[in-house]
């Protein structure tokens, strides 16, 4: 379809690779740092291809011509939806394309600080159960692990036999990984679902992950758990209030990583394809095919492959050593190979 007769004017955060490869033949394509994406800018453009660090809203696209808005990212609270669809613009994400890192990162988490027992010894409680907690799950039954599931919707759709509630998942459970989208509202809000409550209701003093989004777990609540005893472990990649984070839970936190749970080499280019197809297709401009999709998580994995895959030390390490930071190492993060 011909919008404009100039050129397709395509925005892009600069840090989301391969889209000069893919659609920059037939667009006049602006990559830029996420701080450079003003309204100033979009004015002109028909499309943003962005990060979770640009929030898409009245405030960006008003008097734009921008009809898409595509997230290289599994996450997309940073999108104003309800303003979207009432000026037609597109929203497309990338749900499910840094599934496998974000398994890999936890999973490599898990083995290192439960590290002396047997997989049937350890119960991993998996709240949100959706791309990225399914992998975690099969991995972690494929390598003998004890699994709860705790997913409300899922629960709703497909009937209560295969999960337990939070209140169990807090009972029994010796790692708790969350994996859930940030929602403030509706019937299953997620926003600080490990709160104060939740922390004094554990009883196993189980190792908590947060690689899904910062303020699932109320930061103050979780350092004052660590303090207490309740908690034995802190993995924290994702943080509330990023890039400014919380240097109480950076030094409490045993695996503390800056938002690159997901930053292999393989997460990055599902997530390029997906938008670089998305803008191709909207607007009927050539997109190149040469780069093929990488495959999906291997059904089985073992300890032995996650070991050597990655260890979180060096990058928590690096944190540690310089907070402030943060954003720079996210932004120059070497993408890492899948497990």
């Amino acid at each position: 379809m011909d919008i404009h007769a100039s050129r397709l004017r395509v925005v892009a955060d600069r840090n989301i690779p391969l889209i000069d490869t893919l659609i920059g033949h037939s667009t006049d394509l602006v990559r830029l740092d996420p701080d450079d994406i003003t309204p100033e800018v979009m004015r002109d453009a028909d499309a943003l291809i962005t990060r979770t660090r640009t929030r898409c809203d009245a405030a960006l696209l008003d008097g734009s011509r921008c009809r898409l808005v595509a997230t290289a990212t599994i996450g997309t609270d940073h999108i104003d939806f309800d303003y979207c669809r009432e000026h037609d613009i597109r929203v497309v994400s990338a749900p499910g394309c840094n599934a496998p890192a974000v398994a890999q990162y936890v999973w490599s988490s898990i083995l290192r600080l439960t590290a002396g027992k047997r997989p049937e010894e350890v119960t991993v409680g998996i709240v949100g159960v959706g791309h990225v907690g399914s992998i975690v799950e099969r991995w972690g039954r494929s390598m003998g692990y004890r699994m709860l599931l705790c997913d409300p919707p899922r629960a709703d759709r497909e009937g209560p036999e295969a999960f337990v509630g939070l209140d169990r998942i807090a009972r029994e459970s010796d790692v708790i990984t969350f994996h859930t989208p940030l929602t403030a509202d509706g019937p299953y809000p997620t926003r600080h679902i490990a709160d104060a409550a939740f922390f004094d209701s554990l009883t196993r003093r189980p190792v908590i992950i947060n690689s899904a989004r910062g303020p699932i777990t109320d930061t103050r609540a979780l350092v004052d758990a660590l303090d207490r005893g309740l908690v034995s472990h802190a993995v924290i990649d994702c943080w509330e209030g990023e890039p400014a984070i919380s240097p109480e839970l950076l030094e409490r936190a045993t695996y503390a990583t800056p938002h690159i749970a997901g930053y292999s080499a393989d997460g990055k280019t599902r997530a390029s394809i997906v938008v670089a197809r998305a803008a191709a297709d909207t607007f009927g401009v050539s997109y190149n095919d040469a780069i093929p999709t990488p495959p999906p998580a291997p059904e089985t994995m073992t300890a032995e492959r996650l070991l050597a895959s990655y260890d979180p030390a060096t990058d928590t390490a690096r944190l540690k050593a310089s907070p402030d930071t943060f954003e720079q190492q996210r932004n120059s993060y070497p993408l890492r190979p899948e497990a």
